[in-house]
């Protein structure tokens, strides 16, 4: 089968404003792609939208194993397409180490909002990309920004170093829990609750709801603990059942609030051009290992001195260094 022939320049960009569906998904390959002429081209098409990028608001999802992210992604989706809202959802997946494809296939996990006219789920395979997050999510982001949506949702593939990415790139992070689970199962909340917005108790329906009222006193106990954050927004805590469609109106109303709040004392656009530092900064990095491992000198080096670190007859300082000093030509 023939792999689709890149568009233009201008037929990307005019696709993207005009908010055609098949046009942004080309895109978002255009971006994700290594190729070197593909590479080319995705620059000129994000200089071409950035302009029009931006307006949305950017909402980080995560949460323990267990508590129906998909379920509550798809619910509140609905829910804020009910209001007028256009949705992008862009969810990271893992990838498998032998296609490199996505493992879970989210559009199967959301069904309903996969069907929605103004609902749109890109699923992306998080590759190699550090802490599970696709290396193009925030330009995935930009393009959907630019397409017309009011929202973007970025889902998390897990738990762990991927929270403090997905962080890095949002207005607001929503950290969803459960009532009643054990320590073993939340022990991530003590790293990652100090990031959060708001904690959502979430399956808070049939005989969990007095589990689920318990353990929101308890979470709103324990962020009050915390240091104030530069957003001086004190997170909340909510319950809500993702699948009986409950509790959602009253998280959409915490999140305009705290997005009129953060406008208001000016941090919303503080972070923003923050977090645009740091995605240069990162794609320095990025830029700069992908150079260095295409060098020739480096790859002709490299075997034997990987053996020489392997076996301990090298330490591995000096063998950076040495592969450091190849790449510079000295």
């Amino acid at each position: 089968m023939l792999k689709p022939k890149r568009l233009s320049v201008k037929a990307y960009t005019d696709g993207i404003l005009n908010s055609d569906r098949l046009i942004l998904s080309r895109a978002i390959t255009l971006v994700e792609s290594n190729l070197p002429s593909d590479i080319e081209l995705a620059q000129a098409l994000l200089e071409n939208i950035i302009p029009h990028a931006g307006k949305a608001i950017r909402i980080g999802i995560t949460g323990v194993p267990g508590v129906g992210k998909s379920t509550f992604i798809e619910s509140f989706g609905e829910f804020l397409t009910q209001q007028g809202k256009n949705l992008a959802v862009l969810t990271i997946d893992p990838s498998s180490q032998l296609s490199k494809g996505s493992i879970l296939g989210d559009k199967t996990r959301m069904e309903t909002l996969a069907r929605n006219p103004k609902a749109f789920i890109r699923p992306s395979a998080s590759g190699t990309a550090l802490g599970g997050v696709s290396g193009k999510t925030r330009e995935a982001m930009l393009l959907c920004e630019a397409a017309g949506f009011d929202v973007i949702f970025i889902e998390t593939v897990g738990v762990g170093q991927s929270e403090t990415l997905v962080h890095g790139m949002v207005d607001f992070f929503l950290l969803l829990m459960l009532a009643g689970a054990g320590d073993e199962l939340q022990g991530i909340k003590k790293g990652i609750m100090e990031m959060a917005d708001a904690v959502v108790i979430n399956k808070a329906d049939g005989d969990n709801i007095k589990a689920a009222k318990r353990a929101k006193v308890e979470y709103q106990n324990a962020l009050h603990l915390f240091p104030a954050s530069e957003s001086s927004w004190i997170p909340e805590v909510k319950t809500c059942s993702a699948l009986q469609n409950t509790g959602l109106s009253e998280i959409w109303e915490m999140m305009e609030k705290y997005v009129r709040h953060t406008r208001a004392n000016g941090y919303f656009d503080v972070n923003r051009k923050a977090q645009n530092l740091n995605w240069m900064k990162e794609n320095i990095g990025a830029l700069l290992e992908q150079e260095f491992y295409t060098n020739n000198a480096v790859k002709n080096s490299l075997p034997e001195i990987t053996k020489a670190v392997k076996e301990g007859s090298l330490p591995a300082l000096n063998a950076a260094r040495q592969l450091i000093q190849k790449f510079k030509g000295e």
